[in-house]
């Protein structure tokens, strides 16, 4: 079972409390934490892409730090765990994208990968005069299609003559290329993204509902699973978790009663305008699950609380899943939720037996 760590390269990690951990992002902060994991033989890093936070008392994902620059800057202080930066499609061409992965993935000696983000908040791009319009809530994976088409040629030969909807290649160059494939990562839900997923990406994080219930993630990992079939391509699903622990479950669960007695309304309450400027979302689409009651709660991910047996257990009940190749990792307190998961958690998890043997 692979094992990743989604670091907090925004504000406050991925808790919307008042009475949760507050802390603003920094290079510092974030080389710690992936250091720490590389030590204890987590398998990848991805940093996400937000350009527009939520505000509220918590000033929630108001600061944040840029995705890509911040890979290279890990990529040169690590040696073996892989590392995945972010693209909001909508700011960057895919040429340049490309060059960006081939310098990060020189830099990090072949260890790198791109996520794509098609764009469901208005807001971070209309902020730039970068938002193409309402079309675009519809057309979104068309583009990431293209984008990501357009990406792998250049990765694959060094020349793109694509033309395409969106984007149009006039004997395109890129050199040098990348040594061995530059993986794509996606976090789809809805049935139009699963599609995309399985049919342009290497990984895909499925998600669940609700507090200790791997089995929620069941459906989607289902409908995703049979997208793969019919693609016939290899396709993994990562499932992301928020991880609480503690010494003891009644400890873990006092953590988490205290971080949702602190829930930023106000910042949830700007989620669900940007959510709702989608009039048209899918069911399971990201927008379309944020406007949901259950999907009130300080996180938005699944969420895991106990003491470090019950994590483990749980984490091993995920990596039994049909389909499913790791978990992605988010902590209440991150530097002392990776050093929980590595010194108390993974030594009790059957799926990770004999990895901290190979770790640095």
């Amino acid at each position: 079972m692979q094992i990743g760590v989604f670091i907090p390269i925004g504000n406050n990690g991925w808790l919307i409390s008042t009475t949760s951990p507050q802390y603003k992002p920094s290079f510092a902060l974030n080389r710690r934490i992936t250091e720490r994991a590389e030590h204890y033989g987590f398998d990848f890093a991805l940093s996400m892409i937000k350009l527009r936070g939520f505000g509220g008392p918590s000033e929630y994902w108001d600061h944040n730090l840029e995705s890509f620059t911040l890979m290279a800057g890990l990529a040169a202080v690590t040696s073996r765990i892989r590392l995945f930066a972010s693209v909001a499609v909508l700011t960057l061409p895919p040429p340049i994208t490309a060059r960006m992965a081939v310098t990060i993935d020189s830099i990090s000696g072949g260890r790198f990968g791109v996520n794509i983000v098609s764009g469901w908040q208005k807001a971070e791009y209309e902020q730039m005069g970068l938002w193409p319009g309402e079309a675009h809530f519809a057309r979104r994976y068309d583009y990431c299609t293209e984008y990501v088409q357009v990406m792998q040629e250049l990765w694959s030969t060094g020349r793109s003559d694509f033309q395409g909807s969106f984007f149009h290649m006039q004997d395109c160059r890129l050199s040098p290329r990348p040594g061995a494939t530059i993986p794509i990562i996606c976090a789809e839900q809805s049935e139009r993204g699963m599609r995309f997923a399985a049919a342009h990406g290497d990984f895909n994080f499925v998600s669940g509902t609700g507090l200790n219930d791997p089995a929620s993630a069941v459906p989607n990992l289902a409908r995703f699973n049979a997208e793969v079939a019919r693609t016939g391509r290899d396709v993994g699903a990562l499932v992301l978790v928020m991880v609480i622990a503690d010494e003891t479950d009644a400890a873990a669960i006092a953590k988490w009663e205290h971080y949702k007695a602190g829930t930023d309304h106000e910042a949830l309450a700007w989620r669900r305008v940007q959510a709702s400027a989608d009039v048209k979302a899918e069911t399971d689409s990201t927008a379309e699950r944020f406007l949901r009651p259950e999907n009130q709660l300080p996180t938005h991910m699944p969420t895991l609380v106990g003491s470090y047996a019950t994590i483990a257990g749980l984490l091993d009940t995920i990596g039994a899943m049909p389909g499913v190749r790791g978990a992605m990792l988010t902590f209440d307190d991150f530097e002392r939720g990776v050093e929980q998961f590595g010194t108390r958690i993974q030594p009790l998890m059957q799926s990770r037996a004999g990895v901290l043997a190979g770790a640095s």
